[in-house]
């Protein structure tokens, strides 16, 4: 056998004692004789450098280092889930859903493990990158790192299409992380907090071989994009288990949503025993063919509904209320607590809402109070134990100044919140402004962080955002922590933030409720900052999903003086700040003011680009029938429901072919 086939066959025994051991957790090889023909195989590698692979079982002890982690944009988006906390919940989601689909409704049922989401990508067989979910569109490239975790196939088994995704969770089992505490401890450091922030913190370490003595696990749930057979969800975690990953076998396939209430009931309790950090069960329509005819909202699946088992709760002493002020001027009333562990982190502040939840729990400071971290990143104050509330107890009084520049507050009618209106005055307001510009959905200023964008507001050197494009290198070089690198990168990503397109540019300015979903909407209307900022509110009313909130926000904003120079000063500077000619030269109006339904399956062009062609011809995608649907696009294996409910509302069917010629 040559030195080439040699190395060939242990690194295959490697794999295969690999996954035998960390994904099906049964071994067939003592720790021992697995050493032996690492570090024969070791040897060979070190004296045939000529025959190096990138995926070798040698490599997954690390040694890599990342300084700066890449960002890369995801090729599928990671959708967030939307979150129910009640049986009542689901029972309303199967509602919604049967309305959208034919057929029998089956489902999926998978534990959500609590740990830091990742999207892995394969190429012929081989992990060619990692990628953390960031903010669903794009996320850090950890590949170095997450070639370490020995449960994360880096060869696949079987077969498998050229190329795919598939997502999961890093996860640190309980185990692990309980000798992970103990070294610490006995080397006097101290303790890590909990499994999910360590598993997270870890993926963004710069050293792999630190990485490499974290005990951690993935499990994965997802395959996306390649040319699979299957057509269920079940049908997909036995393909990823047939590849070599590891895919939970705690999902079961429920053929009523009184099995999946089964199956919740059961992990309720059950989930204690698990060697992970769960925190409920994800609920998904089984058949893929149904996912696709029930889509997404703006930022989750409609086919997935995320149950969150009841929050943790515990009591502690309220010491002081504080009032914190939002980049729109908001007050949040912020609970200090004396320190108390919650959900494995602890705890010290919380959040008080508003003034009417004040006053409608009658909250006090030196009140014990039941604090809850339920779906909310940050715990709130759920009730007062009004048993050991002390004698001297005053009730409290909400501010009536704002907490930073003393301007009284205004609370509009209609409004929870209290508002400073000393909108250019007020420097959380305009600090927050410009953090909110500069984040990565909007700008995404590379180099430019919050804190510094405090420390330029707080140093007198900018006081909005379009001060940033008249900042200077030698301006910024005597800031705190601004080395020369650090001053390029920032006057750099600065200047290449003018490239950004208009939707995103409308989204970073700031507008009251004009969100990422909005500002697409408003964007691909109006085209251009000039026409939006001339829109009246009962023009604004007639685009698709603006109501009357939302216009009035608009047009206010625009007619502030402050903010018509600063988008002045934005064009200026030259800032995109209407929809470029190549998107335009993708655009018409042939479809404006009609709507169509997509479903069935389409030869010559998918769903989603069917989807994307009505749009950009100014057409609207609606999800069911109603009387106000112009057209249905109907392929392959449309819904009988839906073929009848069209006929009878005598709303035309037509196929991709009729649908083409309508826009060309």
């Amino acid at each position: 056998m040559s030195v080439k086939e040699t190395i060939n066959k242990l690194r295959q025994e490697l794999r295969e004692h690999n996954h035998n051991y960390y994904v099906r957790d049964n071994p067939t090889i003592s720790d021992y004789d697995f050493d032996i023909k690492l570090k024969e195989l070791q040897a060979l590698e070190e004296a045939h450098p000529e025959f190096y692979d990138a995926n070798s079982p040698t490599l997954r002890v690390g040694g890599e280092v990342t300084k700066n982690f890449k960002t890369v944009v995801h090729e599928h988006r990671m959708y967030s889930l939307d979150n129910s906390y009640s049986l009542e919940d689901l029972k309303d989601w199967e509602i919604r859903i049967k309305k959208l689909v034919d057929g029998e409704v089956n489902y999926t049922c998978e534990l959500k493990y609590d740990g830091a989401s990742i999207s892995l990508t394969y190429e012929n067989g081989r992990l060619v990158r990692a990628v953390t979910r960031g903010d669903g569109f794009q996320g850090d490239e950890v590949t170095a790192n997450i070639k370490t975790i020995k449960s994360i196939p880096l060869q696949l088994k079987g077969d498998y299409p050229p190329k795919f995704e598939i997502r999961g969770e890093i996860v640190l089992p309980f185990e692990g992380f309980n000798k992970m505490n103990q070294t610490r401890l006995a080397n006097g450091e101290e303790p890590y907090k909990n499994p999910r922030n360590t598993a997270s913190g870890s993926l963004k370490l710069q050293d792999s071989a630190e990485v490499a003595k974290r005990p951690l696990d993935c499990l994965l749930y997802g395959l996306v994009g390649g040319d699979f057979k299957f057509s269920t969800q079940f049908e997909s975690l036995e393909k990823a288990r047939e590849m070599g990953f590891k895919a939970p076998r705690e999902a079961q396939l429920c053929g009523s949503i009184d099995v999946v209430f089964q199956f919740i009931n059961h992990w309720d309790k059950a989930r204690h025993h698990l060697p992970y950090e769960t925190d409920g069960v994800v609920v998904k329509v089984n058949s893929l063919f149904q996912q696709e005819e029930l889509g997404y909202t703006a930022k989750s699946p409609r086919w997935a509904m995320a149950y969150k088992f009841k929050a943790e709760q515990v009591s502690t002493k309220l010491k002081e209320i504080t009032y914190q002020v939002g980049r729109t001027g908001a007050i949040t009333p912020v609970a200090n607590l004396e320190p108390v562990e919650l959900a494995g982190t602890i705890v010290k502040r919380a959040s008080l809402h508003n003034a009417d939840q004040i006053e409608k729990l009658d909250i006090r400071v030196n009140d014990e109070v039941f604090v809850e971290k339920g779906g909310e990143i940050i715990p709130k104050v759920i009730a007062v134990d009004l048993s050991k509330r002390p004698r001297d107890s005053k009730p409290t009084q909400y501010i009536t100044a704002c907490p930073e520049c003393h301007t009284p507050l205004e609370r509009l009618e209609g409004e929870a919140k209290h508002f400073c209106p000393n909108v250019n005055g007020c420097n959380p307001q305009v600090i927050g402004r410009i953090q909110h510009f500069i984040s990565r959905k909007a700008m995404d200023i590379e180099g430019l962080g919050g804190e510094t964008v405090a420390l330029l507001v707080n140093e007198g050197l900018i006081t909005n955002y379009a001060d940033l494009y008249s900042l200077t290198k030698e301006q910024v070089m005597p800031l705190e922590r601004m080395a020369e690198k650090s001053a390029d990168n920032l006057i750099q990503g600065i200047e290449a933030s003018k490239q950004i397109p208009f939707e995103r540019v409308l989204f970073a300015i700031g507008i009251r409720f004009v969100g990422e979903t909005v500002a697409k909407k408003l964007a691909k209307h109006y085209k251009s900052i000039d026409a939006l900022a001339n829109a009246s509110v009962e023009n604004l009313e007639k685009v698709d999903e603006i109501g009357v909130k939302i216009a009035e926000s608009v047009v206010a904003f625009f007619s502030l003086e402050a903010h018509q120079l600063a988008i002045q000063r934005l064009k200026d500077y030259g800032l995109q700040l209407a929809v470029s000619d190549e998107v335009l030269a993708n655009q018409t109006n042939k479809l404006e003011g009609k709507s169509f339904v997509v479903s069935g399956v389409f030869e010559t062009i998918s769903r989603d680009e069917l989807k994307k062609l009505i749009e950009n011809n100014g057409g609207k995608n609606v999800a069911s029938i109603s009387s106000k649907t112009d057209f249905v696009v109907a392929g392959d294996k449309i819904g009988p429901s839906k073929k009848e409910k069209a006929e009878k509302l005598k709303i035309p069917l037509i196929s991709e072919t009729d649908f083409l010629k309508i826009i060309t």
